[in-house]
C-alpha cells in the first residue's frame, strides 16, 4: 500500500478518535452559557491547580480508598444519586417543609438556590476546560476509584461547587441551620475524595467558588423586596374581596427574574361582579355536578398538593424527570433545568399576585352565599387563579425541558386548574386568566433559555 495513503488514513483515524473523545466530553462549552446573577462564568475563573502537589494528593486518595467501609460507601452512593443539584433540591425542600414556609416564600427561595448553583456550575465549567486537569486515576492508574470518572476535567469539583453555593444560600435563608448545611457541604466534597474521582484541591476550589457566586445571589435576595411589609389597606365596595389579613399582597412588588415588571403580562380586568358573564360563572359553580372523582381531585390539589405542597409536588416531578433523563452525568444541564423551573414558577407567582391585588376580585362565596365550597377558600382575592397560573407555568417549562413528558405534564396542570371550579372557590374567568398568565410567563423564560448558549437536549 502506498505510504502516503497509509499516513493519510492514520491522520484521518486519529482525527476521528479525537473528535469522538471531544464529543463525549460533558458540556465543554457550558462555561460560556448565559448566567442569572454573575456577569459571566469567566469572571469567576479559579486560580490554576497546583499540579506539583498532585502526587501528595493522590497518596491521600489512596489512603482514603482504604477507608471505604460501609459508611463511606453509603456516603459515596448518597451524593452520587443524580446530579449535584438533585440532593440540594431535596435538602432545601425538607427545610421548607420543616419550617412550614408559605408557598410564595418557598418558590422565591428555590429560585435563589438554583440560580446560585447554576451560575456557579457555569463558572466551574469555564475553569474546568480552561485548565483541563486530568482525574487522579488518569494520572496514577494504581488508584482504584469507587465510581467511574466523570467525562469532564477534574478541577474544580462539581459536587463541591454545588455544595458551596447551595449551603451558603440556605444558610442565608435559614440561619439557625447554617452549621447543618455546612456539614452537608463537607459531606458532599468528602464523598468525591472517598470515591477517588477528585483531588482535595478540586474540592477546596469548588467550595470556594460556589460560596463566591452565592454571595452575589444572596445580595440579590436581600434586595428583592421580599422582606418589605405591606402598609396598604383592603379596598371596599361592591364586587371587592372583603376578607381580612390578605395573604402577602406585597408579593405583587417583588423583584422578578425574567419579566420586565410584575405587571408585564397583567391579566385584563375580570368580568364585573354584576355582569351577565359573572352570573353565568356563578351558575356554573353552583350547578357543577360534583362526583367522588372530581371531589377527590379537588381535595388532592388543595390538601395533598395545595400551598407549599404544590411546589413539593412539582419539585418531585422535576426530580423524577432529571433521574429518568440520566442528567446525573451532566451537572450543568441539570442545574439549568432546576433554575429554569424555579425561576419560571417564581415569576409566575409574582405576576399572579400582581393581578390579584390590582383587581381585588371578590370570591364566589362572598358574592353569593349559596355557593358552598368543598373546603375553606384561600385568604386572597379570586382573580387570577393561583393554581392555574403556577401549575401551568410549571408544566410548560418542564414540557419544554422534557418534551417526551409534555402532554402528561399539561394534563396535570389542566386538572389542577379545573379543580378550583370543581371545589367552588374560583370562577371560570379566574382559571382562564391564570392559565394564560402562567403560560405567558413560562414562554418568556423559554425564549431566554433558547438563547442562553446551551444546545444540549434533555
Amino acid at each position: 500500500m502506498n505510504r502516503k495513503i497509509v499516513c493519510l488514513a492514520a491522520v484521518v483515524l486519529l482525527g476521528a478518535i479525537a473528535a469522538s473523545q471531544a464529543a463525549e466530553q460533558i458540556e465543554p462549552k457550558a462555561g460560556s452559557w448565559k448566567t442569572w446573577v454573575i456577569a459571566s462564568g469567566g469572571d469567576f475563573r479559579v486560580p490554576p491547580p497546583n499540579d506539583a502537589a498532585a502526587i501528595a494528593e493522590i497518596a491521600e486518595l489512596k489512603a482514603l480508598a482504604g477507608q471505604r467501609d460501609a459508611a463511606a460507601k453509603d456516603l459515596i452512593a448518597y451524593w452520587d444519586v443524580g446530579p449535584p443539584s438533585y440532593r440540594w433540591q431535596e435538602i432545601a425542600l425538607d427545610e421548607t417543609m420543616r419550617n412550614n414556609l408559605p408557598w410564595p416564600y418557598a418558590i422565591r427561595d428555590f429560585a435563589l438556590l438554583h440560580a446560585a448553583v447554576y451560575d456557579a456550575m457555569v463558572a466551574a465549567w469555564d475553569s474546568k476546560y480552561a485548565y483541563n486537569r486530568k482525574r487522579p486515576s488518569e494520572v496514577d492508574a494504581t488508584l482504584i476509584t469507587a465510581l467511574p470518572n466523570p467525562r469532564s476535567p477534574s478541577y474544580p469539583a462539581e459536587h463541591a461547587i454545588a455544595a458551596g453555593a447551595a449551603s451558603a444560600v440556605l444558610s442565608y435563608l435559614f440561619p439557625d441551620r447554617a452549621a447543618y448545611f455546612a456539614g452537608k457541604a463537607e459531606e458532599a466534597g468528602r464523598s468525591r475524595l472517598l470515591a477517588g474521582v477528585q483531588y482535595r484541591s478540586d474540592v477546596t476550589a469548588g467550595l470556594d467558588l460556589g460560596r463566591k457566586v452565592a454571595a452575589l445571589v444572596i445580595e440579590r435576595g436581600k434586595a428583592d423586596g421580599s422582606d418589605v411589609k405591606w402598609t396598604g389597606t383592603v379596598p371596599t365596595g361592591p364586587g371587592k374581596w372583603n376578607g381580612t389579613n390578605p395573604i402577602l399582597p406585597q408579593m405583587a412588588m417583588w423583584k422578578t427574574w425574567v419579566l420586565d415588571s410584575p405587571s408585564e403580562f397583567r391579566s385584563p380586568s375580570p368580568p364585573a361582579y354584576d355582569s351577565p358573564e359573572k352570573a353565568a360563572e356563578l351558575a356554573e359553580i353552583k350547578n357543577f355536578p360534583r362526583t367522588p372523582k372530581t371531589n377527590s381531585a379537588a381535595y388532592f390539589w388543595e390538601y395533598a398538593v395545595g400551598g407549599l405542597r404544590a411546589h413539593q409536588y412539582w419539585a418531585g416531578q422535576i426530580g423524577r424527570l432529571v433521574l429518568e433523563s440520566r442528567l446525573g452525568d451532566d451537572p450543568p444541564l441539570a442545574a439549568r433545568a432546576y433554575a429554569l423551573q424555579n425561576i419560571a414558577t417564581t415569576d409566575a407567582g409574582i405576576a399572579c399576585w400582581d393581578g390579584k391585588y390590582t383587581y381585588w376580585a371578590i370570591r364566589p362565596f362572598q358574592l353569593d352565599p349559596e355557593v358552598k365550597p368543598l373546603f375553606p377558600t384561600p385568604n386572597h382575592p379570586s382573580y387570577p387563579a393561583a393554581h392555574g397560573c403556577s401549575s401551568t407555568a410549571e408544566a410548560v417549562i418542564l414540557g419544554y425541558l422534557f418534551p417526551r413528558d409534555a402532554a402528561a405534564l399539561a394534563a396535570l396542570a389542566e386538572e389542577a386548574a379545573e379543580s378550583r371550579v370543581w371545589a367552588g372557590i374560583h370562577y371560570r374567568s379566574d382559571i382562564v386568566a391564570g392559565v394564560a398568565l402562567g403560560r405567558a410567563v413560562a414562554e418568556k423564560v423559554i425564549a431566554r433559555a433558547k438563547n442562553d448558549g446551551s444546545t444540549a437536549q434533555y
